[in-house]
């Protein structure tokens, strides 16, 4: 007997949004919604794989025809995300009831590392599609330009208030962290909501020298 909280939905289509991202976008099933932020728990329909649960997060708007995930992809082992990459238009993930507390405050500070951007994606989605993005500010942190998601985007939404820290790039003759120094020397107003979401170490240092 099937779960009446999972959906079975099929793929639409799969692209590439940066080296190891991959963005996936599949059937909506009728009535079904979230709030910019959340996340469902996702599982691929095929044998052997459908226990083996995920959490991702929607990176699609609710007025979009269709849901969306963009999920940064690890082959270093054969698992959830590893076979995600040979999934094609047709084949079928299944995805369970909505949920998250991750959720739009109001104006403030947006600071993510790596994949961690993910759960802002929708919400700034939302605010530039309502003209409210205001002086909304992302401090964003990868190893690489080359690993920054939707850099042209979030460009596009927060202009000259998307900051990008690379802590990894050699070439660039500078490595920057996100970490107590950065952050008092960047903001001016802790009274403003925080976002915050990435590495379990970014997080801790994060909350334990500046909250």
């Amino acid at each position: 007997m099937s779960n009446p909280e999972e959906h079975i939905v099929k793929i639409i289509s799969t692209h590439d949004v940066t080296h190891n991202v991959r963005a996936f976008r599949f059937v909506k099933p009728e009535g079904y919604k979230f709030e910019p932020g959340q996340a469902t728990e996702v599982s691929i329909n095929k044998e052997g794989w459908k226990d083996e649960r995920r959490p991702f997060t929607f990176t699609s708007l609710n007025e979009w025809p269709y849901l969306e995930f963009t999920i940064k992809m690890y082959s270093d082992h054969k698992g959830v995300t590893n076979e995600l990459r040979s999934l094609k238009p047709g084949d079928e993930l299944i995805i369970r009831d909505v949920w998250g507390a991750i959720a739009y405050k109001g104006e403030g500070y947006f600071i993510a590392g790596g994949a961690g951007i993910t759960p802002f994606i929708a919400i700034l989605r939302q605010l530039k599609k309502g003209n409210l993005v205001g002086k909304n500010q992302l401090y964003f942190s990868n190893k690489t330009s080359a690993d920054i998601i939707l850099h042209d985007e979030l460009d596009e939404i927060l202009g000259k208030n998307a900051h990008y820290i690379i802590t990894d790039e050699k070439e660039s003759g500078k490595k920057t962290y996100i970490d107590k120094n950065f952050l008092l020397s960047e903001i001016k107003d802790f009274t403003k909501p925080f976002y915050i979401c990435g590495p379990d170490k970014m997080i801790s240092d994060i909350f334990q020298k500046i909250f």
